[in-house]
This record gives structure tokens, C-alpha cells and sequence, in this order.
């Protein structure tokens, strides 16, 4: 029943997918005659909301920020009135949250500045220097990271909706279809899936806001089984955040 909120507020759309191909570049098949496809990556967001027709919506409601959020993170505060406020008034074209590093391996995307621009590193590109290099006063220079919780203004993000987001390959296992028509369920990556990030979105506009936020309210992301940010983990932040599941 929509947790008490009206339905009428309620949208729904299909997030677009791509298809999958092997080394050799030969699009996967997952069944005799269907091609084998993965959900295109968190960037595709707006362009598969257009292609649903909701920009109309924006415009007709006078919608004039939304609000893109992680849903691995158990803590995340949604419309968060206070970083909304702060965006606006800091006249940002855009805003994300970020914690500061709990060590300098954290795997994290960092904010920063490229070319004057801002813009979001993500923890695999980068180089051992730039993961231990050090301010003056013995701070990270790469310290902030992103918790995947951005505020983009809806006119900023129509005029860059034609502007290509870079693709991003991933190695990961995809079952597939083999010539003699059996399936087969790889072990081991065995395939490419190409994938946009909502992060490099950030690098269109010309202004972000840096909000940084406490981890221990606000940052307990659920990636692994067990151990660091697991179940387990999220779990002792949540009751320490007065819920208990």
C-alpha cells in the first residue's frame, strides 16, 4: 500500500539493458534466439526515464531535483531535507554525499577535481600514489568518498541528456548457449558486460556540492556475505541507529 505515501506519486520504468559478448567480441546468446543482456549500469538512469516518458512529468509538476540514491546502503536518508537545502543554497548544479575514508585501501569512488571540473575516481583506477598521497596537514588527498547518494537538477541534467556517458567494461560469468544449443554456467568470468555510472555524471556539470555525512548514520553498504560491509556489519549499524531487524 505504498508505506501511507500517495500512489499517485508512485512511477515506475524499466531500466534499458546491453548485450553481453565474449573475448572475441561474439554477442552471447542465453537461449536459442535470445540474446544474452545485463541492465546497462546505474547511468542509464535517466535516459531509460525519458524513454518512459516521466521528463514530461518533471515538467508539468515543476520537479526541479532528483534525488539518486544506492540501494545497498541500509542507512541511506532519501529527500534528506538538509542536503537538499544545503545544494540549493550553495547554488550547486549538483550534490553527493561522502564519508571520509575509514583507511586509504577503503574501496570507494572519491570526489575530486579534474580539469576544474568535479568529478569521481573510482577506487580500482586508482594509482598507489594517489591512494597514500598526503596534504600538509597529513590528511588524504583522496579522502572522500562517495556513498552513491547524489541531488542533480533536472534542467542541468535535460541540456547533458545528449551528452555520451563513458562505457565501462566489466569481466563477469554470464550463462550462455553454446552451438550444439546446451547451456552452459560458467565458473569463472567468462564474458564482457558494458555498464554506464551514475558518478560519471557528475563530471557534466560544472559545480558539485561535497556534503559529508557521519558513516556511522549514514553509510552501512551490504556488498559481501560476511566480514567488512556484510549483512553482519549493516545489521550492528542499523541497531545502533535505533532499528533492529
Amino acid at each position: 500500500k505504498y508505506f501511507g505515501y500517495n500512489p499517485e506519486y508512485v512511477h515506475f520504468f524499466v531500466q534499458d539493458m546491453a548485450p553481453a559478448v565474449d573475448p572475441s567480441g561474439q554477442i552471447l546468446l542465453e537461449e536459442k534466439g535470445r540474446i544474452a543482456t545485463s541492465p546497462n549500469g546505474n547511468g542509464g538512469w535517466f535516459s531509460s526515464m525519458v524513454k518512459a516518458g516521466y521528463l514530461g512529468l518533471l515538467q508539468r509538476e515543476g520537479i526541479e531535483w532528483l534525488n539518486i540514491f544506492a540501494v545497498d546502503n541500509v542507512l541511506q536518508r532519501i529527500a534528506d531535507p538538509c542536503f537538499i537545502g544545503a545544494t540549493v543554497l550553495s547554488g550547486s548544479e549538483s550534490g553527493a554525499k561522502v564519508v571520509a575514508k575509514a583507511d586509504p585501501q577503503e574501496r570507494v569512488g572519491v570526489l575530486c577535481l579534474e580539469d576544474g571540473k568535479p568529478s569521481i575516481v573510482e577506487y580500482y583506477e586508482m594509482t598507489d600514489e594517489m591512494i597514500t598521497r598526503r596534504e600538509p596537514d597529513g590528511k588524504l588527498s583522496y579522502n572522500y568518498g562517495v556513498i552513491l547518494n547524489y541531488l542533480f537538477r533536472t534542467d542541468k541534467l535535460t541540456e547533458i541528456l545528449n551528452n555520451s556517458l563513458p562505457v565501462h567494461v566489466v569481466n563477469k560469468k554470464v550463462p550462455y548457449v553454446d552451438e550444439n544449443g546446451n547451456l552452459v554456467k560458467p565458473t569463472e568470468p567468462n564474458a564482457y558486460k558494458f555498464e554506464t555510472l551514475v558518478l560519471d555524471m557528475i563530471h557534466l556539470h560544472e559545480s558539485c556540492l561535497s556534503y559529508e555525512v557521519q558513516r556511522d548514520y549514514e553509510f552501512a553498504p551490504v556488498k559481501n556475505p560476511d566480514g567488512v560491509d556484510s549483512v553482519v556489519t549493516a545489521r550492528e549499524l542499523l541497531k545502533k541507529n535505533g532499528v533492529t531487524i
